[in-house]
């Protein structure tokens, strides 16, 4: 009897060794992305001459903001070396090279350039840390990797330990705790919650913008997503071929996401995350590299080998007898708690589980996993940012050309990408200064004969109803005399 509840539990909480070759590759690409994505605007939201100088980062964040690495230096050259730095980290675990080192510094810089600038980060990042935290202590380069070409044939088939179990129940835990919160809303029961998404013109793209014409299709696809969501416990009780078509379901409402909504890497690690779900099976039946037309003919063996041969043998001390003999007992232990406390703390988040008087925080946490949960933002909004050159000249210092406080063709476009939709989210909800400080770097875009003499920064918002848009109010958050560096906040 125990050892076919065993055998139940490795079944649903173990890992195929391919799924983890394969969230090892997702995840480094998505972090190479990320980075390339991010390193459009470096200046404006990691250096001191930017957005968030660092006396702003510290004031707000303290003791956490001292942790980052990117917070020693507000100098453009140091972050851009730092982001290479990360690239170079990443690619390593790309290629599957001295692959725990790989992730644990990919983690670090990750973590470290997050906590840099706190204000453009949304669930797709925490997610993302999240996930390096488990995968520290995964096998992800038991396949597929250089690693595993220096080791041989050795490797395993499949894997089951705490850290299998946390990142699949870390990834249940998202959805379900994000599917108590939609069934809190009003919007999520009557069908209409992704419809009032696909309204706000500040996140949709591409495929948003002709779902929008069809409600029906949307309620459809609403109704599905929150099934998925109140239903993702059985992400871990399926196995074989209908786990992996739930997954693969999940992997598809990720997709769309992709292709409709401006969500920063949130879908793609989401789809990264799902692939630890995929058993056995799937990846049996998986063509071999030999299978792919124009593929088959390359000297792949060849390829494997000057990898090999180029990259160094770097050999890291092993660990005396006895430490690696505790730390064989004290990771797992340590692991279980992390997981147990995990599962807690998001319970309490939603009000399951109460909060003890002892614990760091006073009441009840706020969710971490509450995308457009309970009830999805109704509210659009853009930056008009007016300016008066030294020719005199009033300009939008933000968008450029003339001031237009009438809703851009597209909203979403209208930011330079959705990192700055979301920092302007949170200039937006902080105290002045952070308003200030973006009002600063405006003057700072500036220079020669089209100076900046002084800007004042708005938001123009528009509340958004399925029968119609309500009419625009402007909101001033700042004004900044750029030649005399006077800021006037609002």
């Amino acid at each position: 009897m125990t050892g076919r509840l065993r055998a139940a539990v490795a079944r649903r909480l173990g890992v195929d060794a391919r799924a983890l070759a394969a969230l090892r590759v997702a995840l480094a690409a998505v972090v190479l992305a990320d980075l390339a994505l991010r390193a459009r605007f470096l200046r404006a939201f990691y250096t001191d001459a930017g957005v968030y100088p660092r006396s702003l980062l510290f004031e707000q964040y303290g003791s956490l903001a001292r942790l980052s690495v990117h917070a020693l230096s507000g100098a453009a050259w140091v972050q851009a070396a730092l982001f290479v730095a990360t690239a170079v980290a990443a690619l390593a675990l790309l290629a599957g090279y001295r692959t725990t080192l790989a992730t644990v510094l990919t983690a670090v810089l990750l973590g470290s350039l997050h906590f840099r600038n706190p204000l453009v980060l949304n669930s797709g990042d925490t997610l993302l840390r999240v996930l390096f935290l488990w995968c520290v202590f995964l096998p992800l380069g038991e396949r597929w990797s250089v690693d595993a070409l220096r080791r041989g044939d050795d490797a395993r088939n499949r894997v089951t330990s705490v850290a299998t179990a946390g990142v699949l129940l870390q990834v249940v835990v998202v959805y379900s705790t994000n599917a108590v919160l939609k069934l809190r809303g009003d919007e999520w029961l009557s069908g209409e919650a992704v419809r009032l998404v696909l309204e706000l013109d500040m996140f949709t793209v591409l495929l948003g913008d002709v779902l929008a014409e069809y409600p029906g299709l949307v309620a459809a696809f609403d109704r599905l997503w929150l099934a998925l969501l109140a239903g993702s416990v059985l992400l871990v009780v399926l196995t074989g071929w209908l786990r992996a078509a739930f997954a693969g379901l999940f992997a598809a409402m990720h997709a769309g996401m992709l292709v409709s909504m401006q969500l920063a890497v949130f879908p793609l690690v989401s789809i990264a995350a799902l692939l630890p779900f995929l058993p056995p099976v799937f990846w049996d039946r998986l063509p071999g590299w030999r299978a792919v037309p124009g593929v088959r003919r390359l000297p792949v063996a060849e390829y494997a080998s000057s990898v090999d041969r180029a990259l160094p043998r770097v050999a890291l001390p092993s660990l005396p007898s006895r430490v690696a003999y505790w730390k064989d007992r004290a990771v797992p232990a340590l692991l279980t708690v992390l997981l147990v406390g995990m599962l807690v703390w998001n319970a309490a988040t939603i009000g399951l589980v109460g909060v003890p008087d002892a614990a760091p925080v006073d009441g009840q946490p706020e969710p971490r996993w509450s995308m457009f949960a309970p009830t999805p933002v109704d509210t659009d909004f853009w930056v008009v940012a007016p300016g008066t050159l030294a020719s005199g000249e009033r300009v939008d210092a933000f968008r450029g050309g003339p001031v237009e406080w009438a809703e851009p063709p597209d909203v979403a476009n209208s930011y330079p990408s959705s990192r700055w939709r979301k920092y302007v989210a949170n200039v937006r909800a902080r105290e002045p200064r952070v308003a200030g400080a973006f009002a600063d770097y405006l003057c700072t875009r500036w220079d020669g004969e089209r100076e900046l003499r002084s800007v004042e920064l708005y938001v123009v918002e528009q509340q958004v109803r399925l029968d119609g848009s309500d009419p625009t109010e402007r909101v001033k958050l700042a004004a900044t005399n750029c030649s005399a560096g006077v800021r006037t906040n609002t």
